[in-house]
């Protein structure tokens, strides 16, 4: 990896490693569903002014329908679950659970999608759900039903993404594929349709003058979390993608939980404990053992393979 490629990749776990804090900081004033549903509106909003600048029409491909669900999967319930847990989880904690998505994605991908799992994979499962344990056995909070609850949120958070990495190879890329950027930009609009009841309810059950009141801090928490966490994030991640394929993109997974820990213990004060470190490097070890790539199958010795010599 070059280095421009590199600092794109350190400054996309940054930012990714931010959307914890500034879960935390927004979500205990403004309440869940806001957060969630102001990080899509504001989102949608960014990435439609991209779109605007670098003169992308929103042409679908009759893709539309699929990318509202994705939406819905991939953004609304997970950005929900994740505000839901920073009212009770500090941001390192959520930080770390979020890094189980991959490990979600192989037994998801084994249970519904015929997907093969291999030994390794299954040390891997394991081993990232022991690092689960340790840090909630282990952590500087308190084990208590709300806290069970976070991280059971968080979890649930991690399966929609590990779901959706699916999904969108069944209803987009085999279907001949779409711009990721009108992808993230559909998937936006169907997370901020499915939120917006929700938040209708919040705005009819609790003053909209409340959330307007809420001082600076929550505010420029919200418009980092949505410009800067989704919309400048997607731009980084598109352009990994494209320089240096979508596996070495994915090493993004290992560096977002060190951020979201640093940021926490940095700007809130969030205790750093041998639990972080001890449940994070398990996670981590679980984590190169499912993505690592599968050794490349022998050739099988006959006329076809002596002549490719």
């Amino acid at each position: 990896m070059n280095l421009p490629s590199l600092l794109r990749l350190l400054a996309l776990a940054a930012l990714w490693g931010g959307s914890f804090l500034f879960m935390r900081i927004a979500a205990p004033v403004w309440g869940a569903v806001p957060t969630a549903f102001g990080r899509v509106v504001l989102g949608a909003a960014g990435l439609l002014a991209l779109l605007a600048v670098v003169r992308l029409r929103p042409a679908f491909q009759g893709k539309l329908g699929a990318a509202l669900v994705l939406g819905a999967i991939n953004s609304a319930i997970p950005f929900l679950m994740f505000a839901l847990a920073a009212r009770v989880l500090p941001a390192g904690y959520s930080a770390i659970l979020n890094a189980t998505t991959p490990l979600m994605g192989v037994l998801i991908g084994a249970l519904a999608f015929g997907e093969r799992i291999t030994p390794l994979r299954v040390g891997g499962v394991l081993l990232g759900m022991a690092g689960v344990a340790v840090l909630a056995q282990a952590g500087p909070v308190a084990l208590t039903a709300p806290v069970l609850g976070g991280i059971a949120a968080c979890l649930v958070a991690t399966a929609c993404y590990g779901l959706a990495g699916f999904l969108t190879r069944r209803w987009i890329t085999q279907r001949g594929g779409l711009d990721s950027r009108l992808v993230a930009l559909g998937s936006q609009w169907g997370a901020v349709l499915a939120l917006a009841p929700f938040a209708a309810w919040e705005a009819a059950h609790q003053p909209v003058a409340a959330w307007l009141s809420a001082g600076p801090v929550v505010w420029g928490a919200m418009l980092a979390l949505g410009l800067l966490c989704t919309s400048f994030a997607y731009v980084l991640y598109f352009r990994l993608i494209a320089d240096v394929g979508p596996v070495k993109a994915l090493t993004v997974t290992f560096l977002i939980p060190l951020f979201g820990v640093a940021w926490g213990w940095l700007v809130l004060g969030e205790v750093a404990t041998p639990a972080h470190a001890g449940g994070g490097v398990l996670i981590a070890l679980a984590l190169w053992l499912v993505l690592r790539p599968a050794p490349p199958a022998a050739a099988a010795p006959g006329p076809a393979s002596a002549a490719r010599r």
